[in-house]
């Protein structure tokens, strides 16, 4: 029985799945991400040491304490997202990043001590213990949002290199070794394939 007798035909095989584009880019945010949580997370220490010495050494209201102790994680966070975890990214425009990175930070602080604020003042959940749960439950929900909002706005990836160009031998600049190549084909070439 012959392979062509039977009247089945195979079907090609089908060209590969656009897998590695999206596993590169989710190998990419994997390590965003965890870059972002190291910097994070030692931005976490920063925050809670710092709330809990200001609580400790001055008579500062706990809200007040926290945003005390924001306000240096925000710092601290800045140089280590900046040289560490989005060092590769577009460096341009620094007024902008700062100015942004602010925004968000803020914002992000509001969140933070939201959360804290209705704990204390809202349900009278003021004990250090509780201060420090609900201080810890904010700057995670605060790092939800400034994660989203520092990748998104503020460390911009910078754009696609453009393919390599090289002047044309026959002096037109610009045009892509592949068409320049295609053009000198000889001309049954270029009209049969």
């Amino acid at each position: 029985m012959g392979h062509g007798s039977s009247g089945a035909h195979t079907a090609p095989p089908a060209p590969p799945a656009p897998r590695d584009g999206v596993r590169q880019r989710l190998d990419r945010l994997v390590r965003e991400a965890l870059k972002f949580g190291a910097v994070g997370g030692a931005g976490v220490l920063v925050n809670l040491l710092v709330f809990n010495l200001v609580r400790h050494v001055t008579d500062l209201q706990v809200v007040r304490a926290s945003i005390v102790a924001t306000v240096v994680a925000i710092v601290f966070n800045y140089l280590g997202f900046r040289y560490f975890t989005y060092r590769d990214r577009d460096k341009g425009g620094r007024t902008r990043e700062m100015t942004l990175f602010l925004l968000f930070s803020a914002v992000g602080l509001v969140i933070e001590n939201g959360v804290l604020y209705t704990a204390t003042y809202g349900f009278g959940w003021d004990s250090p213990l509780q201060s420090n749960v609900f201080k810890f439950l904010g700057i995670g929900l605060g790092t939800l949002f400034r994660f989203w909002s520092y990748r998104s706005w503020v460390f911009r990836t910078m754009p696609a290199p453009r393919p390599e160009t090289r002047r044309d031998p026959l002096g037109e600049p610009g045009r892509p070794a592949a068409v320049r190549e295609a053009d000198s084909a000889p001309a049954a070439y270029r009209r049969h394939g």
